[in-house]
């Protein structure tokens, strides 16, 4: 695995969480599995994404898993505070996952692949734990999708900076756009993915708030000082750079920004084609 560009301050915390309130409708409106499946979340993190997939299937038992102890210590620590009983959390590499083959009825992963070296390999290694017929839903971003109004070389060289720290450290923020690729080379069948474009203005507070602020301009932030001690821009131009992001959620500004959701199916095996 990639290092996580974003690290694991408690201020990434907060972000993640107003991430997911905040997008939960645009992303997760059709995330839904029959009542009583086992659904495997890859890259719980802190629980941010656990606790809408509980809401959206509280009678089916989830099985999260992460690489960071501390994180899932924080995601319990959430789902107690929240009274939430179908979520069970482990300590675990998406590349080496202690699960028999063929254990969970669907899986959910979300904002992970970007930071993986090898995820073509870690869809793989999903798939053999998944049961014929079963799902793998993958949700990311695409950094490269992402515009504003108005529109400055500097804020867009402060995006960019975003996506090359990652790419350095060997994930990849423009991932969005390959998930259909992916899944087909691993295998699954009947993939579809779906755009999904989040438009902020400032007929949408909310979202200006919620997403323009606390979650991308907060996620370009966070790279500063990868940024400028990688050389990847001046300091007078990443001021400027952020400046003008924000300056684009002002009362004539806009946003843009792109995630795809994808969904793949494992074949049946050839026993449940012949019955």
């Amino acid at each position: 695995m990639a290092d996580y560009v974003h690290g694991y301050t408690e201020k990434e915390t907060y972000r993640l969480t107003d991430q997911a309130d905040t997008l939960s409708n645009l992303l997760h409106h059709d995330t839904c599995y029959p009542e009583g499946s086992s659904i495997l979340e890859v890259g719980c993190g802190t629980g941010a994404q656990t606790v809408i997939l509980s809401s959206r299937c509280p009678k089916s038992m989830i099985t999260s898993i992460d690489i960071s102890e501390e994180s899932i210590r924080t995601a319990r620590q959430r789902m107690v505070e929240q009274g939430i009983a179908n979520v069970s959390f482990h300590v675990a590499d998406i590349l080496d996952m202690p699960f028999e083959d063929e254990t969970f009825d669907h899986i959910f992963i979300c904002f992970v692949l970007e930071h993986l070296h090898a995820p073509l390999e870690a869809l793989a290694s999903l798939k053999r734990v998944l049961k014929p017929s079963g799902t793998i839903t993958a949700i990311e971003g695409d950094h490269g999708s992402f515009y504003c109004y108005p529109r400055s070389r500097e804020a867009m060289a402060a995006v960019h900076c975003l996506i090359h720290t990652q790419e350095r450290l060997g994930g990849n923020s423009l991932i969005g756009r390959q998930l259909y690729p992916l899944l087909q080379q691993a295998g699954l069948e009947n993939v579809t993915v779906s755009p999904r474009i989040v438009y902020v203005d400032a007929s949408k507070p909310h979202l200006v708030d919620g997403f323009s602020k606390k979650t991308f301009i907060a996620m370009v932030e966070g790279v500063e000082e990868q940024s400028l001690a990688l050389n990847l821009i001046e300091k007078e131009t990443w001021d400027k750079g952020i400046r003008d992001l924000y300056r684009a959620t002002d009362y004539d500004g806009t946003f843009c920004y792109t995630f795809f959701k994808a969904v793949g199916h494992k074949a049946r095996s050839p026993l449940t084609l012949r019955s």
